[in-house]
């Protein structure tokens, strides 16, 4: 290869790295250079292409293996009087560092390359430094720093115009206000590195803006959303080879179950993020995956799971120096010893952990985790009869809840401002689309007709509040195991059988299908068209969907591989859940339409069919009081062939005591 070609390739090499599209074919391009004859007499070259490869590694996960090369290409660049390259090789070796949670040793490099930068006058690289700064600080808890910091690279990359740059700021300003419980900032950054993302064409930004539209969703308590939104990060990060957003997300998905008390799932996702965490080396990883599991088990009352785990998850968070995740592992350890259930209960403990989380989140501003410090100590002294102590942090608690719930109400505000914004977007797409008979056909088969006619109509913006509907929600029983034993294309047979078998049920009595999400299905009576008797609809439907599926057979071709496994997998059954109530519908989505609902009768819904049993139809009584006529008592309750037979009362996680039927026939 001559000098020419070699130049040229190694320029080929950086615009696809920069691109952060495909870093495995990045680094096969250079470790084909390093191959190259005559590679070792160009430095400048040479370190180009070491530093790429190491970029490369670091991006899927391999940062112990880019170390060598990295240090490799440092050393040429002393060697040489290589200045620049000197100060890029310091700030990828502060970059690894930082992965490897060896934050002094990263704090180092990054400070001999700010220094080398300043010597150069090159702005753009004491941005980068800046904000390598404001992580550090960040992961160090020490938030107002760390936005500081991030805030002066901001304004470099801005003066600069790099918007690669300007979104990476964007989203760790973001993630610091989220942190400091500012969420109506938080929100607006993060829509603004959103948009950024798209315009770049930038996969990896976008699949951690999605996740970061997942929190929101989550901490709206609109579960099967935030599930929607983690998945399609998590699947963005599988195909660009991205491990440790694989891993990010994995924890995401977990703590989602575990909020919907879905805790098999929850600990799945959480075993399979820990496992990853550890592959990686990352301490960050493993503390918090150490933590959550420790949640899973004091959920499930076994404290001395849940302490050990606690314990384990604090020791790496007082390694990494992580304020943050020292006060809520302690604050945790106080909630477990202040359960006067557990064998172990110890108030002098619970007071103590409780007092120091208190002290270190007041440090830190983390206000939501500190009204729950506030909470504990209130509800233990109140069990001690020390009212006077009862009193003040009771009513803390509220103060800074009430804090809290107002900021609450700010964001929401901000995410129905970002929504109607991208609604006008959608607006004006569909309009060009229904210019031709085939578009408006295409958007017909995305979104309901209704909606379709209203979008074209130039109807903007598109957000209905509905009194009252009927959800349902159906989900595989076991379908991890099965997915698990079964191939990709046999998977999507038989998810894509079972679903068109509920599409022509549901569809038969007039409810709209809004969504899959993995192997839950859902759909609506009563919206986006009002329906007087939706629950009637939704009752018949869940039942004939019940039957059709007990009598569904599902025929696996020859084609998609052998099928030995259909004998001990045993007969594939469904959980049903139903209940009624306001929701909130409305078109979002910003490439792809979609029509979605939210509320509190959404996330009940799928309460009903997680609570629910194999092969029945879980229901609310509000549900049953919806099918109701006035002389009708819940002891015997039977009606058009249908009758619903009560369940002992029960705590529902998020709604405490609920009475709950199975629905069935006559």
């Amino acid at each position: 290869m001559t000098l020419n070609e070699l130049q040229s390739s190694v320029e080929t090499l950086e615009a696809l790295s920069k691109t952060g599209n495909d870093f495995a074919e990045v680094e096969t391009q250079a470790r084909l250079l390093l191959a190259e004859a005559g590679i070792e007499n160009e430095p400048e070259l040479h370190c180009k292409v070491l530093l790429a490869l190491s970029l490369s590694l670091v991006q899927r996960g391999f940062s112990k293996e880019a170390l060598p090369f990295v240090e490799e290409g440092l050393s040429i660049a002393q060697d040489n009087c290589l200045k620049h390259f000197e100060a890029r090789a310091l700030v990828a070796i502060g970059n690894i560092y930082e992965i490897l949670s060896d934050y002094p040793r990263s704090l180092k490099y990054f400070g001999m390359a700010l220094e080398l930068n300043e010597e150069l006058d090159s702005k753009e690289d004491i941005a980068i430094n800046l904000r390598n700064c404001g992580i550090i600080y960040g992961n160090l808890s020490d938030y107002p720093n760390a936005l500081e910091y991030f805030t002066k690279s901001l304004v470099l990359y801005e003066e600069l115009g790099i918007k690669d740059g300007i979104v990476r700021n964007l989203s760790n300003i973001s993630e610091g206000y989220r942190l400091l419980s500012d969420y109506p900032k938080a929100l607006e950054f993060s829509r603004k590195a959103l948009s950024l993302n798209e315009q770049l064409g930038n996969k990896s930004g976008i699949a951690r803006n999605l996740g970061n539209c997942g929190m929101v969703f989550e901490y709206l308590s609109d579960y099967p959303t935030a599930l929607e939104y983690y998945g399609k990060a998590l699947a963005l990060f599988e195909e660009l080879g991205i491990q440790d957003g694989i891993a990010q997300y994995l924890t995401s998905i977990g703590e989602v179950y575990r909020l919907l008390s879905d805790y098999p799932k929850a600990l799945e996702h959480y075993g399979k993020s820990l496992a990853l965490a550890e592959e990686l080396g990352s301490k960050v990883g493993i503390a918090i995956n150490l933590q959550n599991i420790g949640l899973v088990h004091q959920d499930l009352s076994d404290y001395p799971k849940a302490l050990e785990h606690y314990g384990k998850s604090l020791a790496f968070a007082e390694e990494l120096g992580s304020k943050y995740g020292i006060a809520i592992n302690l604050g945790n350890c106080g909630i477990v010893y202040g359960k006067e259930e557990f064998e172990g209960h110890d108030s002098v403990k619970a007071e103590e952990y409780l007092l120091k989380a208190m002290t270190i989140n007041e440090e830190i501003g983390a206000k939501q985790n500190l009204y729950e410090n506030h909470k504990g100590l209130a509800e233990l002294y109140e069990r001690q009869e020390r009212w006077k102590e009862h009193s003040l942090h009771y009513k803390k608690y509220h103060e800074l809840k009430e804090e809290v719930k107002s900021e609450e109400a700010k964001k929401k505000a901000e995410q129905l401002d970002y929504e109607r914004k991208n609604a006008e977007r959608e607006k004006q797409l569909a309009i060009e689309r229904s210019r031709a008979q085939e578009r408006e056909h295409i958007l017909n088969n995305i979104l309901p007709e209704h909606i379709t006619t209203r979008l074209i109509n130039g109807e903007n913006p598109i957000a209905d509040h509905f009194d009252c509907v009927s959800i349902l929600f159906m989900d595989i029983v076991d379908f991890t195991v099965l997915s698990s034993t079964i191939s990709a294309q046999q998977l999507v047979h038989l998810l894509n059988s079972i679903f068109k078998s509920a599409d022509g049920v549901t569809r038969e009595f007039g409810l709209e299908k809004i969504k899959t999400i993995g192997d839950a299905y859902m759909a609506v009576a009563g919206a986006p068209v009002h329906q007087d008797d939706h629950a009637q609809r939704a009752a018949l439907s869940a039942l004939d969907v019940m039957e059709a599926m007990n009598n569904l057979s599902v025929i696996i071709p020859e084609e998609l591989g052998e099928t030995t496994w259909t004998s001990h997998v045993g007969e594939i059954q469904v959980r049903i859940g139903l209940h009624c109530g306001e929701a909130i519908g409305g078109v979002i989505g910003d490439k792809k339409f979609t029509f979605d609902l939210w509320g509190d009768a959404v996330n009940t819904a799928a309460r009903m069919e997680s609570y629910g049993e194999a092969g029945k139809i879980h229901v609310s009584e509000a549900f049953v009081q919806a099918l109701s006529r006035p002389s009708d008592t819940f002891s015997h309750w039977e009606k058009e062939g249908m009758r619903a037979i009560p369940r002992d009362e029960m705590e529902i996680k998020g709604k405490g005591m609920m009475r709950t039927f199975f629905l069935e026939r006559a």
